[in-house]
């Protein structure tokens, strides 16, 4: 696992401390995790902290860490999702020791199956899927024991091997476990192992006609790879009995399964259903949406990975779920790309501008800095010329109480630039200003005046003649609800959706730096916020997205509650 930049993971976190007594003690030798993604759909967020603690913990340890697809359903499984879910791993910044699938075991897990028939711990079920679930009982009542569950040992092999050949159609049987139909955990009332399902699968084709269940098929392959600690979430802690039953019964090697929270965000849903179906009825562009949460629309976004392992480190590793706050995460980002970008001057609602004293023809080269947190970023010429672009938000003709940019007859500093005092307007029909007129005060060259005078405000602008045009989509959050799942009874979690989570805004101009601009370059635009260029961009017409605005809400409700 190769990183330049190793992740961190938190200092309080509970998993650590059980690693570090199971070394103590010699119950493992060594540590060796697994990253275990079913290959139905993209990753998001919430498979980001599962990935930073799977690889992280186990680089910590000198460990090593497998990535194992759990392709054991054929219907919902694509290469498409193998493919993705390798990239997203490689883009957080880590590298497996091996790569398997679970298919990889299908005939070991056969061989096991076989076994623990003839061990009288496994048998052929003739009842439908629903049959099952209506004998499976209740938390206070026990369960009906299957007709069928005292077959003899040579039937049972029997029809499991012409299951296997494909004697039978989609759910006439199943292979289940024989273990205690009055449990008091629900999974150990003779659990499914394996059902009938004829279907194409993505690497074994049409050879299997048989498919083990997520119960079956998990233990028994990390006891295979040797993995010391598999971690998953809270969900699954009602298998681990099951998870070890099974490793017990075949006496290989002792896996151990441990729990943590899942990751919930407001704002977010982490459903991989319902984020398919968003991507089905076309209220996203596709899995890579910038407003999607997962690991493909985060990074399209401009998320860098060195903040989404941040984010997960500080969030850690609990016993109980939570929820955590959306601006949390925007604020890792947000330091991050503090640190990181290049700043630049954007306009993206362009008003012009004119400095009526300024020489006609003439154009400056203005020393303008990259990036203050980073004296190694050095500067860039900017051109100022007579006519520029400044926000329309950046003039009021009638200002109101507290503004104070530019407005007629007050006085404002242009970035890197001089003094400004507006004189006069233009306006069309309409009567909406269209053009500002300006004076300038030479002596101010670089920003400030000689004579100690001060103004209240300081606002970008690019050179009108130099500007490049771009294409700027603004995202906000995709839903307007805090838990986007919560809705009136009949009525869709699509409902929640926020009909302003997308603006994109046509004829912005750029300061011409930016005309090399490459896809996932990212940049804070001075006074609006961070922005990576978009796929969608090709030479001479660039994209960009808004990853996050400068205002960081989650850092002062943290300052406040310290």
């Amino acid at each position: 696992m190769v990183n330049p930049e190793p992740a961190t993971v938190s200092a309080t976190n509970f998993i650590r401390d059980i690693i570090s007594e199971d070394l103590r003690n010699g119950k493992y030798q060594h540590v060796q995790t697994r990253f275990p993604p079913e290959p139905n759909g993209y990753l998001h967020i919430g498979h980001a902290k599962a990935i930073c603690l799977d690889f992280g913990l186990a680089r910590e340890f000198g460990g090593r860490t497998n990535l194992r697809f759990d392709d054991t359903n054929p219907e919902k499984e694509e290469t498409e999702y193998v493919d993705s879910i390798q990239e997203d791993v490689r883009w957080l910044g880590f590298e497996w020791d091996g790569l398997y699938y679970a298919s990889d075991y299908f005939d070991q897990l056969y061989e096991w199956a076989v076994q623990l028939i003839r061990a009288g711990k496994a048998y052929v079920d003739d009842l439908t899927a629903d049959e099952v679930r209506q004998r499976r009982g209740t938390l206070t009542e026990p369960g009906q024991e299957s007709p069928y569950r005292n077959r003899g040992l040579e039937e049972n092999v029997d029809l499991f091997e012409r299951m296997k050949q494909g004697e039978f159609p989609n759910g006439a049987r199943s292979l289940r476990a024989k273990i205690d139909m009055a449990s008091p955990n629900m999974n150990m009332r003779d659990p499914v192992m394996y059902r009938i399902v004829h279907a194409s699968h993505h690497r074994t084709g049409n050879r299997w006609c048989i498919y083990p269940t997520y119960d079956w098929a998990h233990g028994q392959s990390d006891s295979l790879e040797r993995v010391t600690h598999s971690m998953c979430t809270l969900e699954f802690a009602d298998h681990q009995p099951l998870y070890k039953w099974f490793i017990e019964q075949l006496r290989i090697f002792p896996s151990q399964q441990i729990e943590f929270d899942r990751l919930n965000l407001t704002y977010t849903l982490l459903s991989k259903r319902k984020l398919l179906q968003l991507v089905r009825e076309g209220h996203v562009s596709g899995w890579d949406d910038p407003r999607m949460p997962t690991i493909s629309g985060i990074r399209r976004r401009g998320y860098p990975p060195q903040a989404i392992r941040a984010f997960c480190a500080a969030i850690g590793a609990g016993r109980t779920n939570g929820t955590t706050d959306f601006a949390m995460l925007e604020h890792f980002v947000r330091e991050d790309l503090n640190r990181r970008a290049s700043r630049v001057m954007a306009v993206l609602r362009p008003l012009k501008l004119v400095i009526d004293n300024y020489p006609e023809g003439q154009v400056e080269e203005m020393d303008a800095i990259n990036n203050p947190e980073d004296a190694a970023a050095g500067s860039r010429r900017v051109p100022f010329s007579r006519v520029l672009y400044i926000e329309n938000d950046d003039f009021r003709e009638a200002p109101p109480k507290g503004y104070y940019r530019l407005s007629p007859g007050r006085e404002v500093r242009l970035r890197y630039g001089y003094f400004v005092t507006c004189t006069s307007v233009v306006k069309d029909a309409s009567g909406s200003v269209v053009e500002v007129h300006c004076t300038y005060d030479p002596a101010t060259r670089g920003g400030n005046a000689p004579d100690g005078r001060k103004v209240k405000a300081t606002i970008h602008w690019v050179s009108a003649a130099h500007a490049i045009a771009g294409e700027v989509r603004l995202y906000d959050k995709l839903f307007t609800k805090p838990d986007p799942s919560e809705v009136e009874e009949g009525r869709e979690f699509t409902a929640n959706l926020n009909p302003e989570s997308l603006a994109v805004l046509d004829g912005c101009r750029l300061e011409p730096s930016l005309a090399g601009a490459q896809p996932g370059a990212r940049y804070q635009f001075e006074r609006l916020g961070y922005f990576c260029v978009d796929l969608d961009s090709t030479p001479g017409a660039l994209v960009f997205n808004r990853t996050v605005a400068l205002k960081d809400t989650w850092a002062k409700v943290e300052k406040k509650s310290h």
